[in-house]
């Protein structure tokens, strides 16, 4: 059998893992989870209020973003004692339908007791993680639960600092989870039945969630977890690369999405540790740059535009965050804006629209010439942590007690 060509598996392979519809918002930081949308013709000519809010929801606690695909909204938050996956029609926001079971997740911080990890939508199955560590598989038609399953017990792991929040995805066939347990770090299970496919490393949970792209010549699976870089082959779970980066104290998270671009790799912590391009060398990694002052994020992932990121560097927790355009290739710093909030970020459009934790809606222009804000309108009350969607034209976003769905076009 002559081999098939390496573009076309590459393409045959991000085709099942993506979402076909460009207007679909069905994961964590959107279809190919890099904060991009395809989306054009926008409405970036606000009144004075800012844009029309089509609808508006009072929902209950968490820091799970929004997610829509296929004509369905999917919310999941806590209500009382219950956690509740719950489908919305997008344009009116009336429910279709609610899976819920109970929780019996307590923040140690008494920050928030909801679920933290954004659904995943794939194909006609919603994929949600609870903050305990509850995995389930929910029939996006109807909300029938498939099956379910408890990580935290299944493989013994660690719940973290503030429950489990990374976000799942499905590559190569296979549902994948930062699991944290040991020989578990990362496990693969079957999207149809729950069961168990692979597993691989001893890395505990962080609460960044996994990227999909082509790495060295093949379409790895990538994970920032407590230890640093993970990429691996989604279909077997065999390991292909491997980078230590995490804060040197305990009291700290990885929470920013690796970003790849050219088969290039972008980390980004914070607690002085900081940001790191690395690039495939063989079966190795080498450092193109790596420092604590470019775009140290602790939180928000940064996103791309052209041959520059943009994002927000420094701690939220102590009030030092600024808003910044860094170069790719090198780490300098283009621009930057003190005293910014932290701010959730989509690249769409020819433009950057940004959700801050304050809730308000942004939009400034991608330019590394300098800072250029165009619009601003407040949204939500805040805290906002949760990540906003983008489908259709429609902004959908909450914080802690309300969703919003903001017309963009």
């Amino acid at each position: 059998m002559t081999p098939m060509p390496r573009p076309l598996l590459v393409f045959l392979t991000l085709a099942l893992t993506l979402p076909p519809c460009r207007a679909d918002w069905p994961g964590f930081l959107g279809p190919t989870r890099d904060g991009q949308s395809a989306e054009t013709g926008l409405n970036w000519a606000w009144p004075k209020d800012g844009p029309p809010v089509a609808w508006s929801k009072e929902v209950g606690r968490g820091w799970a973003g929004p997610v829509v695909a296929g004509g369905r909204l999917v919310l999941f938050h806590r209500v009382g004692d219950e956690e509740v996956v719950e489908c919305l029609d997008p344009a009116t926001g009336k429910g279709v339908w609610a899976f819920k079971y109970p929780t019996r997740y307590r923040d140690d911080f008494g920050f928030d007791d909801g679920p933290r990890s954004t659904p995943l939508i794939a194909g006609d199955r919603v994929f949600t993680l609870g903050a305990n560590g509850d995995l389930h598989a929910i029939d996006l038609a109807t909300g029938a639960k498939l099956w379910g399953r408890n990580l935290l017990a299944d493989y013994k792991a660690d719940k973290g600092f503030f429950g489990v929040a990374t976000s799942p995805t499905i590559a190569g066939g296979k549902l994948l989870v930062n699991v944290g347990g040991k020989g578990a770090g990362v496990v693969a299970f079957d999207p149809a039945t729950g069961k168990e496919a692979w597993k691989a490393t001893d890395d505990p949970a962080g609460y960044s969630s996994p990227a999909v792209a082509e790495v060295g010549g093949r379409v790895l699976a990538v994970f920032l977890t407590r230890n640093g870089l993970v990429a691996l082959e989604p279909e077997t779970g065999k390991v292909r690369y491997t980078h230590p980066w995490r804060p040197r104290i305990r009291e700290s998270v990885n929470a920013a999405t690796p970003l790849v671009w050219k088969g290039d790799i972008f980390l980004t912590v914070s607690y002085g540790t900081g940001a790191v391009l690395l690039r495939p060398k063989g079966d190795e990694l080498e450092e193109v740059w790596a420092n604590d002052k470019s775009l140290s994020c602790q939180y928000n992932s940064p996103v791309r535009v052209g041959d520059f990121l943009y994002g927000c560097h420094g701690r939220v927790d102590a009030r030092a965050v600024e808003l910044r355009c860094v170069e790719w290739a090198t780490g300098a710093v283009k621009w930057s804006v003190p005293r910014a909030e932290a701010t959730t970020l989509i690249a769409v459009d020819g433009s950057l629209l940004g959700l801050t934790e304050a809730g308000e809606l942004i939009r400034f222009d991608a330019d590394p010439a300098g800072y250029k804000e165009r619009a601003r309108a407040v949204v939500l009350t805040g805290p906002v942590r949760a990540a906003p969607a983008l489908a259709d034209g429609r902004l959908f976003a909450r914080d802690g007690g309300k969703l919003v769905c903001v017309k963009l076009k």
